[in-house]
């Protein structure tokens, strides 16, 4: 069964640190939009795709499991983004990488342990070999 069309229009993740959250996603490059500080705040991506991104504040960790991906350009921009972020003092899991299914990417923590991957896999995100309806673009 077809489900209805739709499209992403946000994520909410937790956070225990709301300042240390948002100084985090504003330094992804994220642009803050909503706030209602200290419980609430939202981002929209600055390309302009309308893509959001919610923190809402909890009092202990709410588990494990999350990945927020931040897809980017090309390779090239994606290492400048990971190398801008380490002169900002932010700490990564994994350094660029060319994984396996096609995408090259890093990986850090933000202040509440939710993982973030930071991306670049193209076409390839939506249009894998495997991709279950055979389409290829």
């Amino acid at each position: 069964m077809k489900g209805p069309s739709m499209i992403l229009n946000q994520i909410t993740i937790p956070c225990l640190d709301y300042s240390a959250s948002v100084a985090f996603y504003e330094a992804l490059g994220m642009v803050r939009i909503v706030e209602a500080p200290p419980r609430y705040a939202r981002f929209e991506s600055a390309d302009g795709s309308g893509a959001t991104l919610s923190l809402h504040a909890v009092s202990a960790p709410v588990g494990s499991g999350t990945v927020i991906c931040f897809d980017h350009p090309s390779a090239d921009a994606l290492d400048a983004h990971v190398e801008d972020l380490k002169a900002q003092g932010l700490t990564f899991v994994t350094e660029p990488t060319d994984e396996s299914w096609g995408w090259r990417e890093a990986r850090l923590r933000d202040p509440a342990g939710n993982e973030v991957c930071l991306m670049f896999a193209g076409k390839v995100r939506r249009f894998p070999d495997w991709r279950v309806d055979g389409r290829t673009g």
